[in-house]
């Protein structure tokens, strides 16, 4: 996957119904679902299940971009001209879906979702801060308004300790990820609250 990466220094939160943690040297990630109209170039045949019941199909789900298969490949899920979604896992391969999902098989939630193999399914995470680079003042206030939940997971291997995967939607145009919103952040001060 293409990553961004950046340096978390985590602050606790007050007391609460869950228990809270303050730890440092974290890395934080994005991650978003392609959108098959903002790409062009050569087209390929795509094959895998037709339904999300289903592990390593070989059916033609439809002939994509190749940018846009790789992008979902990359990042795990897209929305195809048709409005359906192309999803890929590790260890399903590409199937046809009506919702991006997380790796629990749950739709995933923009600016909710998020993923961290040190933290525990369902701990809640708020930006302090955006930190000390120097990041479009939309972005840092979304990033910034937004409750993330842990409810996904890594890949395998492209995870790691004290590693922050977030969610962050749709692609907003083409070359997403060179826009404002595919940004890297240092320092970047967080309230963490693991579920008790």
């Amino acid at each position: 996957m293409r990553w961004w990466w950046a340096v978390l220094v985590l602050a606790g939160c007050a007391a609460g119904p869950s228990a809270s943690s303050s730890t440092d040297g974290w890395q934080v990630t994005v991650y978003y679902t392609a959108v098959e109209s903002f790409h062009s170039g050569p087209s390929v045949p795509v094959r895998g299940c037709p339904v999300i019941d289903c592990e390593n199909g070989n059916d033609l789900l439809g002939t994509f971009p190749q940018s846009f298969a790789e992008a979902v490949e990359d990042e795990g899920t897209g929305r195809t001209t048709s409005g359906r979604y192309l999803n890929w896992s590790h260890d399903k391969g590409y199937w046809l879906d009506s919702a991006p999902r997380d790796a629990f098989g749950k739709p995933l939630q923009p600016f909710v979702s998020a993923a961290a193999d040190g933290l525990r399914r369902g701990a809640r995470i708020k930006l302090v801060s955006c930190g000390q680079t120097p990041v479009d003042g939309a972005v840092c206030q979304k990033l910034v308004s937004s409750s993330w939940e842990i409810r996904d997971e890594f890949t395998p291997g492209l995870g790691g300790d004290r590693h922050l995967d977030l969610y962050l939607g749709e692609e907003t145009g083409p070359r997403f990820t060179e826009s404002p919103w595919y940004t890297t952040l240092s320092e970047v001060v967080l309230e963490v609250h693991q579920p008790s």
